[in-house]
């Protein structure tokens, strides 16, 4: 992993107008936000339109980030806000990728399981709501801590929180095998 001090250096060697400097930003940044936007909208179509249009943002925008070593953060709030603008209008109903569930860290489950998971995956997440999406997304498959992902999604830490708490509710209440031996199967999205 590069240094704060080295990336900083190329974002506002960026900023001065360093192409070179520019082309290693938005290909170090390319990859981790498709995954961000992806995960928001789930359909890789969308999410490579979306991703062209954020670069697009980066490079107009750049020369305004007043703190170069908050790069990471700011385009990543750029990303899910754009993701979440498009989504809003085209008012599409995401689905998830099958892989997913995967690398949630600490998902370990013997093979029959995990592709009953993976099946099921996309119609869960499908259910969740937009707002808790993001939240998930950023924190769990970016990796991000709560404190980044509020300040990406320009939210409050509780509100985060919050979502996360909410979402991850719904998810292990869809991710049940089954109900208890002799117990009445249970609906979790009529319980809230």
């Amino acid at each position: 992993m590069e240094s704060r001090a080295k990336h900083t250096l190329r974002v506002l060697r960026a900023q001065s107008g360093d192409r070179q400097a520019l082309d290693d930003l938005l290909r170090e940044v390319q990859g981790p936000l498709f995954r961000c936007i992806r995960a928001i909208t789930a359909q890789r179509e969308l999410a490579e339109d979306v991703l062209q249009d954020v670069l697009v943002i980066l490079c107009r925008q750049l020369v305004w980030l007043r703190e170069p070593r908050l790069f990471r953060a700011w385009s990543y709030r750029i990303a899910s806000r754009e993701a979440l603008r498009r989504l809003g209008r085209e008012r599409r109903v995401p689905l998830t990728e099958v892989g997913a569930l995967e690398r949630l860290p600490g998902v370990a489950l013997p093979d029959p399981v995990r592709r009953d998971l993976a099946a099921r995956l996309p119609a869960l997440v499908a259910e969740l709501t937009p707002a808790c999406r993001p939240v998930l997304a950023l924190h769990y498959l970016e990796e991000l801590t709560l404190p980044e992902v509020a300040d990406i999604l320009g939210l409050p830490l509780g509100t985060v929180k919050s979502r996360l708490a909410y979402g991850l509710r719904l998810l292990r209440g869809r991710l049940q095998l089954g109900p208890p031996s002799g117990a009445a199967p249970q609906n979790p999205v009529n319980k809230e």
